[in-house]
């Protein structure tokens, strides 16, 4: 062994330790990065949980003045210009659910990905 190699050993050790730290902070951004991520996929579920009820209660009133516009059209109180204003709504608030339930399940399925779920073994893709 050469006794004297330029600082080459010494510049090689430097350099090792530089990509280890550099490793080490990717390492803790990816991990910061998934808490984050996890956090809000919660916080989303929360909220959207919350909108579903609020849009639920929305569709139990529509679908009861829905129904008594019905009613008062075949009393003959009202023109069925009023009957089809509120079956408009009842739609539009059916509507307005059925797209908070999709955002929920799409939240749910970001939360699952962020929870790690999904995640192919690359292992076992290979055999």
């Amino acid at each position: 062994m050469p006794i004297f190699d330029g600082g080459r050993r010494r510049a090689n050790l430097s350099l090792a330790q530089a990509r280890a730290d550099t490793a080490v902070a990717n390492y803790e951004l990816v991990i910061q990065r998934a808490f984050r991520d996890v956090a809000d996929s919660l916080a989303a579920r929360r909220w959207l949980t919350e909108q579903v009820v609020i849009q639920r209660a929305a569709l139990d009133a529509q679908s009861e003045r829905a129904r008594l516009a019905q009613l008062r059209y075949d009393s003959g109180a009202i023109s069925y210009l009023e009957v089809l204003d509120a079956q408009r709504d009842l739609f539009a608030a059916q509507q307005s659910l059925v797209q908070v339930r999709r955002y929920l399940l799409s939240s749910n399925v970001t939360l699952y990905a962020a929870l790690g779920g999904g995640a192919q073994d690359p292992i076992a893709s290979i055999g």
